[in-house]
């Protein structure tokens, strides 16, 4: 093979083989609540 296919192949599996690490990364987080002091005078508009 030459070394353009060789090159081509490599890059590949190393695209490849990032995006199996990336996916095995992704965790989700529970939501975190939140809660803020609202004056009553902001509500009266």
């Amino acid at each position: 093979m030459s070394r353009l296919v060789v090159t081509l192949v490599v890059i590949l599996v190393v695209v490849v083989g990032g995006l199996f690490v990336l996916s095995g990364m992704a965790q989700e987080k529970s939501p975190v609540r939140v809660e803020k002091v609202v004056p009553l005078a902001n509500l009266s508009n």
